[in-house]
Parts: structure tokens; C-alpha cells; sequence
């Protein structure tokens, strides 16, 4: 098994800055597609940006690209998403999501096996 552990969330004006980072343990991170995922009241949990298992390949919703990035370490088994001009529509909660078919990046929820508890991102008008 793999427990997630989200942090970094919070209020920011829009325009600002987050930068949200999710821990794992329990089994081969590196061995893992990484996504992070966002759930906003009354919404769909809905697709943000994928990271393939060594990192090369980086994939994003277009709501957010150019703005959003996604890294991992595979050293310290973290994945991150960098968050840049935000927007009150990115308010949201964040998910970090781990998928063992690392050879399909996917960008619904069903194929993700393991889920961290979500942190929350508002941003203010």
C-alpha cells in the first residue's frame, strides 16, 4: 500500500503564489504515475497535471497550463505542484493521486489507486 500526504495549501490573493507537496511511503514511488487532481464545491473532482514514473513526461489540464507545474523526487518519493497566477476559479481542494499503470497517464479518477486526504487552496478576488 502507499499513503499520501498533501501540505502547502492555503489563502493567496489572486495573482499569488502556492506551492503544494505530497509525501509518500508504503511502497515504490518511483514505480508510480503522479497526478494531482481538485474538487471544488458542488464540482467533479477534475484532472490538474500528471507526471510520468521517472518524471519525463508532464501532462495538464489547459485550465491550467502555463501556469502550473508539476515535479517530483523520487529520491525523497514527493511530488509537487507549483501554482503561479492564480485565479479564484483555482479555488479548490487539491488531491495528490498515485496510478501503478505507469505506462498510461490518465486523467480520470478511476484508474488512480491511491489518494492522499486533500488540502485546501482559496483564493481571494
Amino acid at each position: 500500500q502507499v499513503q499520501l500526504v498533501e501540505s502547502g495549501g492555503g489563502l493567496v490573493q489572486a495573482g499569488g503564489s502556492l506551492r503544494l507537496s505530497c509525501v509518500a511511503s508504503g511502497r515504490t514511488f518511483s514505480s508510480l504515475t503522479m497526478a494531482w487532481f481538485r474538487q471544488a464545491p458542488g464540482k467533479e473532482r477534475e484532472f490538474v497535471a500528471a507526471i510520468t514514473w521517472g518524471g519525463s513526461n508532464t501532462y495538464y489540464a489547459d485550465s491550467v497550463k502555463g501556469r502550473f507545474t508539476i515535479a517530483r523526487d523520487n529520491a525523497k518519493n514527493t511530488v509537487s505542484l507549483q501554482m503561479n497566477s492564480l485565479k479564484p476559479d483555482d479555488t479548490a481542494v487539491y488531491y495528490c493521486a498515485g496510478d501503478t499503470n505507469f505506462r498510461v497517464v490518465q486523467r480520470t479518477t478511476a484508474p488512480y489507486d491511491y489518494w492522499g486526504q486533500g488540502t485546501q487552496v482559496t483564493v481571494s478576488s
